[in-house]
């Protein structure tokens, strides 16, 4: 039975860099409430300063991935101030995901539904149980997701993330999977292991050319194709001159396993 004094995220360290980050409101569906988002932030800006962390997986508690923002609270105070803020704030937890200089990994369960499946397209990689179910439904209480929609539409094709929109209505993790919101789905019993080996394929790569390939990725998917070659070259020049890049390399050539670090 989950206690007032627990934690709303927990945070779980692996000896091989696999930073575990769980939302921990499972009685409330783990939304997003003000005081989540602000210990996600500090978590997130935590591990931005890591050297050791190497993957960050979000997880959570309970039978639902995440159920969006936290209506009862939004609901108590309504102003244009307040929701400003109040999505400013989930904006940044969001941006913090993809600026992360280690790739993220959603594990879902259950549902992910609005700001809950927004946080699912700004992981970077994403596994589900095959009963997970998603949607951006905030339309069928009259407000469009607007926020979800930056996320959704820069994972889905652009038709497919309208039709979410505008009808509320739920996809399951076999159709998440299809359209580019999730890369894996497993059965339930088989989730945690499903993300603990695509954390370890990650963790066996050098740390620094992950690091510069994310935020060449991210960077270049908002820029026209001639500007992202220029990046995309001296980002790749850069990584070459770097010690894991030359090893590995002289290890191809000499027909061995790379030794890194």
């Amino acid at each position: 039975m989950l206690t007032t004094d627990e934690p709303l995220l927990l945070r779980h360290d692996d000896d091989q860099g696999v930073i575990t980050l769980t939302l921990n409101r499972p009685q409330a569906f783990n939304s997003l409430s003000e005081a989540m988002l602000l210990a996600l932030q500090t978590e997130l800006d935590a591990v931005a300063g890591e050297a050791r962390a190497r993957v960050v997986v979000i997880a959570a508690a309970g039978k639902a991935f995440c159920a969006g923002h936290d209506l009862k609270e939004m609901r108590a105070a309504p102003s244009q101030a307040y929701y400003e803020g109040l999505f400013a704030q989930c904006g940044r937890v969001m941006l913090s995901l993809q600026r992360l200089p280690v790739p993220v990994i959603a594990q879902v369960q259950g549902i992910a539904t609005a700001a809950g499946c927004q946080l699912v397209g700004m992981c970077d990689l994403a596994v589900a149980a095959d009963d997970a179910r998603f949607a951006v439904s905030g339309v069928n209480l009259g407000l469009f997701c607007a926020t979800p929609s930056v996320a959704l539409s820069r994972n889905l094709p652009r038709k497919q993330a309208f039709e979410m929109l505008v009808t509320g209505a739920f996809i399951s993790a076999a159709q998440a999977c299809e359209r580019g919101l999730v890369n894996r789905v497993v059965p339930p019993a088989q989730l945690a292991a499903e993300v603990q080996a695509l954390a370890a394929s990650i963790v066996a790569k050098p740390r620094v050319a992950l690091a510069m390939g994310k935020a060449l990725f991210y960077r270049q998917l908002e820029t026209g194709i001639a500007a992202a070659y220029d990046d995309a070259v001296k980002t790749m020049a850069c990584n070459m001159m770097d010690d894991s890049a030359l090893e590995g390399v002289q290890a191809f050539i000499d027909k061995r396993q790379p030794r890194w670090g």
